[in-house]
C-alpha cells in the first residue's frame, strides 16, 4: 500500500470517491490465485480432482477456479498434460465475455503468454479457427508452447506487427480480440515489480500505442463481427476514454452494453461493474458515445476477488460476411503421404483414425500440408508466405528416413481411445498428488517400465502416456520397457 506511487494515489481517489477507502484497503487483502480447466481435455475428468487442489468456481468465468495456492497445481503434472491453464481470476473475464462461439475466424492480436487465446479456442471447440499473434518473438514462443500444451487443433500463432497483419488481412476475422499492453495498474497487488515502473507519461504512451492497435485491429474486423478490447489498467485514458475516441475514429463500429445483455442480477452476483461515462466527460466526446460507455465492464479489486480488468466489446456495422481464404496447399510428397498413413494405421485406433479426419474436416480449406520435414494440418490457408509463423497449424510430426515420428501436439491432441497402445501412469485421482509416481519421471525424461504403470493397453510401438487420463506425450513401447519420447526442452526436474 505504502508503495503505490502518490500520483496514482491521488488520481484513484478522485475517480472512486468514498469507494477509494475500499480500494485502498483491497491491496492488503490476501488474493485468491485462479486455474482455468481446459474444456477440450475435460472429457477425461479434470472436475473429479477438484477437491485435491482445493477448487471453487469463479462466478463470471466458466471452468474458471480459485484454488489453494498451498497446492501449488503449477508444479503438478497435471499441469504439463494441460489439464488446466493457470490464469488471474479478472483476466478470465475477456473470453467470458467475447460472444466466441464454435466455426468462428477469430484473432488474438496481442496474445502471449497464451491465457486469453487457449481460453478462446475452447470455447471454439475445435471448429473454426485461431489466430494467436504476439509481437515479441521471446513471448511468442511462450505462447506457441502454451498453444501446444493445451492441446489445441485449429489455432495458427504468428509474431507479427498489427500493421503488417492489418494490411494481409482485410475485413477478414469474424472476431478480434485486443488484450492491450497497458500500464498495468491493475495488476500492482500480484506483480509489485510494475510499480516502480508506473508514470503517467507512460499512461499517455500507452493509451497512444492502444489507439494504433485498435487501429489495426478495426481494418481486420469483418462487418458486423466484433472487436474486443481489453486492459488490465484502471486509467480513464487507457479505458473509457481510449473506447469512445476509437468510436469517434470509427463511426462505422459501436459500443456493446455488455451489463444490459448480462442482466443487473449476473452484475450483482458476480461483482462486475459498468464502465463510467464519467471518467470522459471532459474529453470533448459526443453525448450519445459518451453514455454507451455505461455498456462497457470493470473489474474492481474491492468489489470481486480479482485484479483491475477492464472491457469493451464493438460491434461493426453490416451484414457477416464470411471471406474464403485462400487455396489450400495440400501434401503432394507421395512418399509423405504413404508414411503418414502407415503410422495411423500402425498406432491409432478406429476412434483414433476418424478423430484425425475430422480434424480435415473443419474447413473447406483445411488440409496436410509439409514444411521441410515437418507434417502440419493447418486450419485453412489464408496466405502465410512472407509472414513470421511460429506455427501454421496442429503439428502431426516429422518425415524421417522410412519413416514417420510423431510430434508431442499430436500426442497432446488425442486421448488413450485414439491409440492402440497406451500407458496409464496414475492409480486413480486418489494418486494425482504423489511425489514419487511415475508421471514425474516421466516428465524427468526417464524410461518406464510397465510395472511402475498402472494400466497398460497394446503390446508394442507407439504408446501413448497418460496420467489421470490426460495426455502426457508419447513413449516406445517394447518389451517391458517404454522408451521416453517427452521432448527434451520440456523436461522438467520434478
Amino acid at each position: 500500500m505504502n508503495r503505490l506511487p502518490e500520483e496514482f494515489k491521488k488520481r484513484m481517489k478522485q475517480m472512486l470517491g468514498e469507494e477509494y477507502g475500499a480500494f485502498l484497503k483491497s491491496y492488503g487483502d490476501t488474493r485468491r490465485p485462479g486455474l482455468r480447466v481446459n474444456i477440450l481435455r475435460e472429457r477425461a475428468g479434470m472436475l473429479e480432482v477438484a477437491p485435491l487442489f482445493g477448487m471453487q468456481p469463479i462466478s463470471w468465468a466458466p471452468h474458471g477456479f480459485y484454488y489453494d495456492p498451498l497446492t501449488r497445481p503449477g508444479k503438478h503434472p497435471l499441469h504439463e498434460a494441460g489439464a488446466y491453464y493457470i490464469q488471474e481470476p479478472s483476466a478470465m473475464a475477456v473470453a467470458a465475455l467475447s460472444g466466441i462461439r464454435p466455426g468462428m475466424r477469430v484473432l488474438d492480436l496481442c496474445a502471449a503468454p497464451g491465457g486469453k487465446s487457449t481460453q478462446l479456442a475452447s470455447m471454439l471447440d475445435g471448429e473454426g479457427v485461431l489466430y494467436s499473434n504476439e509481437i515479441h518473438p521471446a513471448r511468442a514462443k511462450i505462447l506457441s508452447q502454451n498453444i501446444e500444451r493445451m492441446g489445441i487443433t485449429n489455432a495458427v500463432v504468428l509474431n507479427e506487427d498489427p500493421e503488417k497483419l492489418a494490411k494481409r488481412f482485410p475485413l477478414y476475422f469474424d472476431t478480434v480480440v485486443v488484450d492491450a499492453p497497458c500500464s498495468g495498474e491493475g495488476m500492482f497487488n500480484k506483480e509489485e515489480e510494475a510499480i516502480p515502473n508506473w508514470s503517467p507519461e507512460n499512461v499517455e504512451l500507452c493509451a497512444c500505442r492502444q489507439s494504433g492497435i485498435l487501429d489495426c485491429a478495426a481494418e481486420m474486423t469483418a462487418p458486423g463481427g466484433t472487436l474486443v478490447y481489453s486492459t488490465c489498467t484502471f486509467a480513464p485514458k487507457e479505458n473509457e476514454q481510449n473506447a469512445a475516441k476509437f468510436v469517434m475514429r470509427h463511426p462505422d463500429f459501436q459500443i456493446l452494453d455488455i451489463p444490459a445483455h448480462l442482466g443487473p442480477d449476473y452484475m450483482e452476483r458476480t461483482g462486475l461493474a459498468a464502465g463510467r461515462p464519467e471518467y470522459a466527460s471532459d474529453e470533448e466526446i459526443p453525448g450519445k458515445i459518451l453514455d454507451s460507455l455505461s455498456g462497457t465492464i470493470r473489474l474492481w479489486p474491492h468489489k470481486l476477488e480479482g485484479e483491475g480488468h477492464y472491457l469493451a466489446v464493438f460491434r461493426k456495422e453490416g451484414s457477416a460476411l464470411r471471406r474464403r481464404a485462400a487455396g489450400a496447399r495440400p501434401v503432394r510428397d507421395r512418399e509423405a503421404i504413404k508414411l503418414y498413413k502407415e503410422f495411423c494405421e500402425e498406432t491409432l485406433s478406429q476412434k483414433g483414425v476418424r478423430r484425425m479426419e475430422s480434424f480435415l474436416k473443419d474447413g473447406p480449406e483445411a488440409s496436410l500440408t509439409l514444411f521441410g520435414k515437418e507434417l502440419y494440418r493447418i486450419p485453412e490457408s489464408a496466405g502465410l508466405d512472407g509472414l513470421k509463423v511460429l506455427r501454421p497449424g496442429l503439428h502431426l510430426g516429422t518425415l524421417k528416413k522410412n519413416r514417420f515420428e510423431p510430434s508431442h501436439a499430436l500426442a497432446a491432441a488425442l486421448e488413450a481411445g485414439d491409440v492402440k497402445c497406451s500407458a496409464e501412469l496414475s492409480d486413480g485421482f486418489e494418486d494425482v498428488l504423489g511425489d514419487g509416481n511415475a508421471a514425474r519421471a516421466y516428465l524427468r525424461g526417464e524410461s518406464l517400465r510397465t510395472q511402475d504403470c498402472a494400466q497398460i493397453r497394446g503390446d508394442k510401438g507407439w504408446c501413448l502416456v497418460t496420467d489421470c487420463g490426460f495426455s502426457c506425450g508419447w513413449g516406445k513401447l517394447s518389451g517391458d520397457q517404454i522408451k521416453n519420447h517427452y521432448p527434451k526442452g520440456l523436461r522438467r526436474p520434478y
